[in-house]
């Protein structure tokens, strides 16, 4: 048997993954550590925060402590948004333009405000507007 190749290492050497607290978005935590593991690539797991709003469990905290022990490169970024003038998928996606980020690993919690559509609206407007690939963790 062949070893592998690993071309596309070079694809994706910058994974960006934004996490909230929830199960799902650390589920996405996981599965872009796999593929950080795998290719060589580094993680920057990173926050949108609102601006003025205290949250109980600090997300990035929680996204470490899932990371524990997990051999892989990874950087903890806390962005914050004013929520009278933006969103946290327009923080998000301003962050991804800036970053330079090779891949966006996203979890979709469901939350849209559409009924058919069970993806999330930041999820879906990541996927829809990121200038770079995204890969939706359900």
């Amino acid at each position: 048997m062949e070893a592998p190749s690993y071309v596309i290492s070079f694809y994706y050497r910058k994974i960006l993954v934004p996490v909230d607290g929830s199960e799902t978005s650390l589920k996405a935590l996981l599965v872009a550590a796999d593929i950080a593991m795998r290719y060589g690539s580094r993680l920057v797991v990173v926050y949108a925060k609102p601006r003025g709003v205290e949250e109980p469990v600090d997300p990035l905290a929680r996204a470490r402590e899932r990371l524990r022990g997990v051999p892989v490169n990874a950087a903890y970024k806390q962005i914050e948004y004013d929520p009278a003038s933006e969103s946290p998928s327009s923080a998000l996606l301003r962050e991804i333009a800036e970053g330079g980020y090779d891949l966006v690993v996203v979890g979709a919690r469901g939350r849209s405000l559409l009924g058919d559509i069970n993806i999330g609206s930041v999820a879906v407007s990541i996927a829809i507007s990121a200038p770079t690939s995204v890969f939706v963790v359900r």
